[in-house]
């Protein structure tokens, strides 16, 4: 049986960008998320992560809470701007119920407790890459069934 409940949809890549100095981060992304279907990147600070936003689409931001020169509440403010704004996840090794309950107040997608656990990135990691082709397949089948399509 597979221990993770949703299974990635390979012939779809996801973009995920993650934001901040997580050199060990990455490298422990890297290592979890094998699937074809991901494309990792990374933005070392607020001003890169949103210059790659401008010049690539993104589904996922991974961003620690707090960046050399800002946070994730600015990164979500700038976003949430995007035609197409990716789902934001926020990464903390304080994040408490305060910080959940803001982040999904304010647009974000989720919260991930450091150091990481395993199957809870993987997990909300695949629900928000779940979510974003069901809305993808929502958004066509909608353009489809429109008078204008």
């Amino acid at each position: 049986m597979n221990k993770f409940p949703i299974p990635l949809r390979p012939r779809e890549k996801v973009s995920l960008l993650v934001v901040g100095e997580p050199e060990v981060d990455l490298r422990f992304l890297h290592h979890i998320l094998t699937d074809p279907g991901w494309n990792i990147s990374h933005a070392g600070d607020l001003a890169a992560c949103l210059r790659h936003l401008r010049s690539e689409r993104v589904q996922i931001v991974l961003c620690e809470r707090d960046l050399a020169d800002g946070n994730w509440r600015a990164l979500l403010e700038a976003i949430q701007t995007l035609e197409h704004p990716p789902a934001l996840v926020v990464t903390s090794d304080q994040a408490d119920e305060y910080l959940w309950s803001e982040v999904l107040n304010l647009g974000g997608y989720d919260v991930l407790q450091k150091p990481f656990d395993v199957i809870e990135v993987h997990r909300v990691l695949s629900l928000a890459r779940h979510s974003l082709q069901c809305q993808g397949e929502t958004r066509a089948t909608s353009a489809a069934n429109s008078p204008a399509g």
